[in-house]
């Protein structure tokens, strides 16, 4: 039960606004445990052929050199469950005791072989005794228990032989492999998830078997996060307490992956939840180690944080997603999707040029503005004001003082303080944007100001646990049912544009995740256009706004069937332009048919120089050379009236 608290609703957590760990217990994993008041652990995975003793190994050095805790290796028949003795023996040989861990789908006998080899066997509830057909089968009581008891008399042996030998296990549950019967029973849901694992677990806890991580992995950050909350309160509402390994799978590449993961991740790292983290990119695994320690390192002085005031009551479910309500000053809040404030103050001068870099553009021949779909809704210059006339579609805040003199149709004043509203006499009749901090949230502060129907509070926040403390005053805001919009700002000292990147996602994305904020406001030293990016970045993250084309690519492992990073590199190429359509890239069937459930396209390999196509989770052509199979998605795309011919750059 929370400490701040006796709402069940927020039982996932130690407290919502004191930085605490979740206390697990602990897992020994060769030499490297996990849980209890071990550091988070950084993992990661191979992407070499199993049977490739040497190359593997190779991989796995670069890996552990980066930082890497824990080795994975896929193990996907015998043969590669056999030849984990030899790259063990060779890595052993070089001088690496790393941790391995062995990588399972379908395969029992493999991961009986595997658990008597490495320190560590990952085993995926939805694919380990049953196979997927994307079947509904209605189950009584009585017939449900009869498949438990299969499940049960599959699954006892690896017990059995991991108690012997000292293996750990993972019981990692994938959004995108549940089986027919979690589906038939639960649905494609987080309670799904949470069901799939617990029903492995509660064997394991049969045998008095208790080396056990769990994991609740999705592409979508969103049902991830629900995921993770919902096992923590089921393991309490029956006394567990095991370690967590944290990731959203299939989050893809460059700055989207890494946003996607940090959103996930960082949502969940913020609540003290997690004992190891792996980022799945589609890159090598070796460049994933940085992004999963910058995400981690974060945390390691966070408990000497500035209190922030409790949480008396949770007028919100952490585990289904609801939308604050708001009203709707011109075009923020409401049902409008969150806006994105770029932040140009401090420039000498503000040029035309400049808006270039916040997803606008200008026709030099016709004179002629364009916004693109990740184009900024407001521009903050300060006190500088703009000399020229905005596109349509793009809105200027200017510090209050300014605003007066300028009076500009197309501009709403800044107040840098509820005090400085308070005493202006001139305002805008349309609106105008109001600093909150956590020290505005006095009994009778909101009532000053909660009738005024054109305010949107800018919130602000200079606290090391500075996600908390927002959504404390969101809390707040939303206990009292006040419905001003509220766009979340968030300023970063640090000159790393890949902090500001993966900790924006954290911040900003946590509370989108809860359905908390009508904007973004990111200010850093770094330069606008990647801000920007980054914050549009964010909401194709949280699903809040759609701006481009989504990715659900997997990060390559043995099982790979192609050349995974050129491929996908290859679809963008193709692809990048349509708004709004989400395509999966997988490597192999393993979570790819569950995966493209939640896409609209679906790339999937399914033997060597071969893919199948998806349309949804309905297979459409199987068994393409994969010479032409980019050509035949793109073919695929068109016939079903979802293509659309790039835009101009003018």
């Amino acid at each position: 039960m929370s400490t701040e608290s006796g709402l069940l609703l927020q039982n996932y957590c130690e407290s919502l606004t004191s930085y605490v760990r979740r206390k697990s217990s602990v897992v020994n994993i060769g030499d490297v445990p996990m849980g209890g008041d071990y550091p988070i652990r950084v993992q990661s995975m191979t992407t070499t052929d199993t049977m490739d003793t040497i190359g593997t190994v190779e991989q796995s050095i670069r890996m552990i050199d980066a930082g890497c805790e824990y080795v994975r290796i896929t193990a996907p028949s015998l043969k590669e469950a056999e030849n984990l003795q030899n790259i063990k023996n060779e890595l052993r040989k070089r001088g690496y005791k790393t941790p391995l861990v062995a990588d399972i789908h379908f395969t029992p006998n493999a991961a009986e072989v595997a658990a008597r080899i490495v320190e560590k066997v990952r085993v995926n509830p939805g694919n380990y005794a049953d196979k997927k057909k994307f079947e509904h089968i209605e189950y009584t009581d009585e017939t449900y228990i009869t498949e438990l008891e299969r499940i049960r008399q599959r699954f006892v042996p690896l017990i059995k032989i991991c108690k012997e030998h000292g293996t750990a296990m993972r019981i990692g549950a994938n959004h995108g492999s549940l089986s027919d019967r979690i589906m038939s029973r639960y649905g494609d849901t987080p309670l799904g998830m949470v069901e799939s694992a617990l029903e492995f677990l509660r064997i394991c806890e049969e045998h008095n078997y208790k080396q056990i991580v769990l994991s609740m992995k999705s592409s979508n950050p969103l049902v991830m996060v629900q995921a993770y909350r919902l096992l923590i309160e089921k393991m309490n509402a029956e006394n567990m307490n095991y370690p967590l390994h944290l990731g959203v799978t299939e989050a893809g590449e460059g700055e989207d992956g890494r946003i996607k993961s940090a959103a996930g991740i960082g949502t969940l790292l913020e609540d003290g939840i997690g004992d190891t983290v792996r980022v799945s990119l589609t890159e090598d695994p070796e460049f994933e180690i940085p992004v999963a320690k910058m995400l981690v390192n974060r945390y390691a002085n966070r408990s000497k944080h500035t209190p922030i005031p409790a949480v008396t009551e949770l007028p919100y479910s952490p585990t289904q997603y609801t939308r604050r309500e708001t009203r709707e000053p011109a075009n923020i809040g409401g049902k409008n999707h969150p806006r994105v404030v770029a932040d140009l103050s401090g420039k000498e001068t503000i040029t035309q040029a400049m808006l270039f870099g916040i997803g606008h553009s200008y026709n030099v021949t016709t004179g002629i503005w364009k916004s693109l779909d990740q184009g900024a809704d407001y521009v903050y210059t300060g006190s500088q004001v703009i000399p020229f006339n905005l596109p349509e579609g793009l809105k200027a805040i200017y510090d209050s003082a300014s605003w007066k003199q300028a009076k500009q149709s197309h501009s709403f004043p800044f107040f840098k303080s509820a005090e400085e509203y308070n005493s202006s006499i001139e305002r805008s009749n349309e609106l105008n944007f109001v600093s909150l901090t956590i020290k505005d949230i006095t009994a009778g502060f909101f009532e000053k100001v909660n009738k005024d129907e054109t305010l949107v509070w800018i919130l602000e926040t200079a606290n090391q646990h500075g996600m908390a403390e927002e959504r404390r005053v969101l809390i707040e805001l939303l206990s009292k049912k006040y419905d001003t919009p509220v766009i979340i700002k968030r300023i970063y000292n640090t000159t790393t544009e890949d902090e500001v990147r993966l900790y924006s996602a954290t911040d900003v994305g946590a509370l989108l995740i809860d359905g908390m904020g009508e904007g973004i406001w990111l200010k850093a030293n770094v330069p606008v256009k990647n801000l920007n990016s980054i914050a549009f970045g964010i909401l194709q993250a949280t699903r809040t706004r759609i701006s481009k084309t989504e990715y659900i690519s997997c990060p390559s492992c043995g099982r790979t069937l192609f050349n995974l990073q050129q491929v996908t590199a290859q679809i963008h190429e193709r692809t990048l332009h349509l708004k709004g359509i989400k395509i999966g890239i997988m490597g192999c069937v393993v979570n790819g048919p569950g995966e493209m459930a939640d896409a609209d396209y679906g790339y999937v390999g399914t033997g060597v120089g071969k893919i199948t196509l998806y349309k949804g989770k309905q297979v459409v052509q199987r068994n393409i050379a994969s010479e032409q199979a980019v050509e035949a998605l793109v073919t695929l795309i068109k016939d079903n009236g979802d293509w659309v011919e790039k835009p101009s750059e003018s």
